[in-house]
């Protein structure tokens, strides 16, 4: 129980470190929606917990997109075309990221009795993320292209799949190999 429990936080924490819920009204709607998912009477430090995770998820997003145009270096007309299409492709990941999320959690509490079966489910699960999220990126770098041209649009795929390396592997990092636990 303890390793659940201590496997459950640290889950958490990457998650909360690297999956920002979008600003504003989608905030709202993913509260609302916990609540709505949440147990009758959450305990004070689950609720807790959340309210901190929020908070770490919006540092994360501001940080990645603060990376994103320190890199692009786009003047202010590029900027106003980049910006709306990064937002939108941004508020996709995020909707994907949840399923991400999801899936851990629940690799996260049957890590002590995973079955052949749901080991095979979450893998299918991971792998449909991974696809879809690619399809993402290649639709939003077609998008810029068109609007911006190759070279930023290039830019754009690079640094992005860097930052989305770097986040898997902190999250991959994070987690216990299948059958390695106690």
């Amino acid at each position: 129980m303890k390793l659940l429990n201590t496997l459950l936080l640290a889950v958490v924490f990457v998650f909360a470190t690297i999956f920002a819920p979008s600003v504003g009204a989608q905030t709202k709607t993913q509260k609302s929606e916990n609540q709505a998912a949440a147990p009758a009477q959450p305990s004070p430090q689950r609720e807790n917990l959340q309210e901190y995770i929020d908070l770490l998820r919006t540092d994360v997003r501001q940080q990645k997109a603060e990376v994103m145009g320190a890199v692009m270096a786009l003047n202010a007309q590029d900027a106003a075309k980049f910006w709306p299409i990064y937002s939108e492709y941004d508020s996709e990941l995020t909707k994907l990221n949840s399923q991400r999320v999801e899936t851990i959690k629940e690799y996260a509490r049957d890590y002590n009795d995973l079955t052949d079966d749901k080991a095979d489910e979450l893998i299918k699960r991971s792998e449909s993320y991974q696809k879809q999220r690619n399809e993402l990126l290649a639709q939003t770098y077609e998008k810029i292209k068109q609007a911006l041209g190759g070279l930023t649009a290039a830019r754009f795929a690079m640094v992005e799949h860097q930052l989305l390396l770097i986040i898997d592997l902190q999250i991959m990092s994070s987690l216990p190999v299948v059958g390695q636990g106690s």
